[in-house]
């Protein structure tokens, strides 16, 4: 398997996660709080924070410290220009047909 071929596998099983595919649909909406994302989620803060983390460090969102709290975003890099509800993984593009 090439390199390509192995981030794409990489990148698609961390979207294979229910919960970060759900995460990743509400901040399609745009940027979120943490506390935003767990109302209608409704995670134990610490498995959200391990999924937001997983996300983060693979590049799919961005935080910033928004006084006390965390604001996440999708990474404008992987936001499709063609389709609103789509992302560019660089190997394949995904769309969201339905959200939560």
């Amino acid at each position: 398997m090439s390199d390509d071929q192995q981030s794409c596998v990489s990148k698609l099983k961390i979207l294979a996660d229910a919960s970060r595919l759900a995460i990743i649909q509400l901040l399609m909406e745009g940027p979120q709080h943490v506390y935003e994302i767990n109302k209608v989620l409704d995670l134990e803060q610490s498995l959200l924070s391990h999924h937001l983390k997983v996300l983060r460090d693979a590049g799919f969102v961005e935080s910033i410290r928004d006084g006390k709290a965390m604001l996440y975003s999708i990474s404008p890099e992987l936001l499709n220009a063609d389709q609103q509800q789509g992302l560019n993984l660089g190997c394949c593009e995904l769309s969201f047909t339905t959200f939560l």
